[in-house]
């Protein structure tokens, strides 16, 4: 199992702070360092920058990837010129990794101007095209989405990027299966992780392909501080954005992505409860006080550092890559990303596994 490191714009690291974390990494003995995308730096520049700090410790430097990267906004030959190019500048240390994002909204589509869009199909399309282009073809093909006619990447060799998907449900986890190289997955206790691969394995068995060639990976956030307190409510904060939204949802808005998948671990009532409170005008802080702590166990870890690593390991089993997503209890400091990437450095989770 890969074990790499994941940090995020919330940590309120500069470029030198991120240079410093990264080279830190590297010497810990972590493969991998990741990034999620929105719509601030342009992550595959945060990538090349984090490959090239590492490299000052290891002389290939540590493979890099983005988990994910919402597709609404670039086209199919866009992600395949961006994603080429860092693989070829790292000598193919670069995974890509694409994901609908919250296309599923009406206000979210109201930001780029669009109709309603199938998530599935607008998935399905943007994979297509860019791992044939990543693949050196030229592609014609025309999707419920997106389009391309005689297209190719003028990149030689062809990069032959990984393309991960950011997958929850069962349809895009089959989707994964069928056209991705891997799935990436989010905020998964053990027993989800074993049912996403029953799901990717359907979905590779629909396209005959192999199941064990797409690989899953993970982000596991973890917050260390001896003030367990302090922990619990930044690991809170940093998960009610995917478990309850930025705004209490519609019926039809708890059947897709972040809030489905956690009414599907069990968390209805408790979520329902949370929606309550906000609607009441309730704090952040008075909801992230009120986070049930059986929700956060499930997905992540908070608390002292010497029981990172064991939980780390117990919620990466069943991953091909496992990813430390760092939650800071100081963000603004570089002290608070480190104490996560020392107390979850592979050797300490791999001792666990």
């Amino acid at each position: 199992m890969d074990i790499g490191v994941g940090l995020d714009p919330t940590l309120g690291l500069n470029l030198d702070l991120q240079r410093t974390a990264s080279k830190k990494a590297a010497e810990l003995g972590y493969q991998s360092i990741w990034t999620p995308e929105n719509t601030g730096q342009d992550s595959y520049q945060i990538c090349l920058m984090r490959w090239a700090a590492s490299k000052e410790v290891v002389p290939e430097g540590l493979q890099t990837g983005i988990a994910v990267s919402p597709v609404m906004w670039r086209t199919p030959m866009a992600f395949a010129m961006a994603g080429g190019t860092v693989s070829e500048i790292t000598s193919g240390k670069f995974t890509m990794g694409i994901g609908a994002g919250g296309v599923y909204r009406s206000d979210v589509r109201k930001i780029i101007g669009s109709g309603k869009i199938s998530a599935l199909e607008m998935m399905k399309d943007y994979l297509i095209i860019i791992r044939g282009l990543l693949n050196g073809e030229k592609v014609s093909y025309e999707g419920t989405v997106a389009r391309l006619t005689s297209g190719s990447l003028g990149i030689s060799p062809a990069p032959k990027t990984p393309v991960y998907l950011g997958a929850l449900g069962p349809k895009m986890l089959q989707l994964a299966g069928q056209y991705a190289d891997g799935a990436a997955l989010n905020w998964c206790a053990p027993e989800q992780i074993a049912w996403s691969r029953e799901q990717i394995a359907n979905g590779a068995n629909k396209s005959n392909r192999n199941p064990n060639d797409i690989k899953i990976s993970e982000y596991i956030r973890v917050c260390v501080d001896d003030d367990e307190d302090k922990a619990r409510i930044a690991l809170a904060k940093a998960t009610m954005f995917y478990a309850l939204g930025s705004k209490v949802p519609t019926e039809s808005e708890r059947r897709f992505g972040y809030r489905a998948h956690f009414e599907r671990m069990g968390f209805t009532s408790e979520l329902a409860k949370l929606d309550q409170m906000r609607s009441n005008g309730a704090s952040r802080t008075d909801v992230a006080d009120a986070f049930p702590v059986d929700l956060l166990r499930a997905v992540g870890y908070f608390g002292k550092a010497e029981g990172a690593a064991k939980e780390v390991a117990r919620l990466s089993q069943g991953l091909d890559n496992s990813i430390v997503r760092v939650v800071s209890s100081t963000p603004g400091t570089l002290e608070g990303t480190l104490n996560v990437i020392d107390a979850c450095s592979p050797e300490k989770i791999r001792i666990n596994l």
